[in-house]
């Protein structure tokens, strides 16, 4: 289940980035704004996270899809070591089938200089700016989700609480760090890209 919601995680994710951040693509033509593309970006990948966590797979695997979050919650003692042991290699191997899967249906799109096969890379302040970036929207997002989910009457609104800080982060975030959070993530288009 983890490998299956990361695979769709990293199909839509390279797919939505083909769609507005392509130069031949109608959306990157209408809309010369960054933060605008960058906006549209984060409220489709917001909405693909609470979708894929609201699904059937994501409610029993607990829709992690992301290494950091599967130790987290093991340190936490809420998964077995076993457990988190096999989410990890799905989650790994999940991101690296659905990169592969965008960049056979894309047809060569997803290797054009806009997109580089959406792997996450330092951005304007480079490395020192990209580690802070993501280490404090890891860290709001991993508290975000300890405090809502321990919280009686906000629990089941968790998903959109994480959807709605990807949107935010997609849009103000990935000039930092192409805004990852989650090192499956990163991993898949880096191994497609071979960086």
């Amino acid at each position: 289940m983890e490998a299956g919601e990361l695979a769709l995680y990293m199909f839509l994710t390279c797919t939505f980035a083909t769609l507005v951040q392509h130069p031949a693509s109608p959306a990157r033509q209408l809309i010369s704004s960054a933060i605008f593309r960058r906006t549209l970006m984060g409220l489709a990948i917001g909405a693909t996270v609470v979708a894929i966590v609201l699904t059937p797979w994501g409610k029993q695997s607990g829709g992690h899809f992301n290494p950091a979050m599967t130790i987290t919650f093991y340190w936490l003692r809420k998964v077995a070591l076993w457990d988190a042991a096999f989410y990890i290699v799905a989650q790994f191997s999940g991101a690296t089938i659905g990169v592969a899967i965008a960049a056979y249906v894309s047809r060569g799109a997803l290797e054009n200089d806009a997109i580089r096969s959406a792997v996450t890379v330092p951005g304007v302040y480079g490395n020192t700016g990209a580690i802070i970036g993501e280490l404090t929207i890891s860290f709001v997002l991993m508290i975000t989700i300890l405090v809502v989910s321990n919280h009686g009457t906000l629990a089941r609104h968790t998903p959109y609480f994480v959807g709605g800080l990807y949107a935010i982060y997609i849009t103000f975030e990935t000039p930092l760090s192409g805004m990852s959070m989650n090192p499956a993530r990163s991993f898949g288009p880096a191994f497609h890209a071979s960086y």
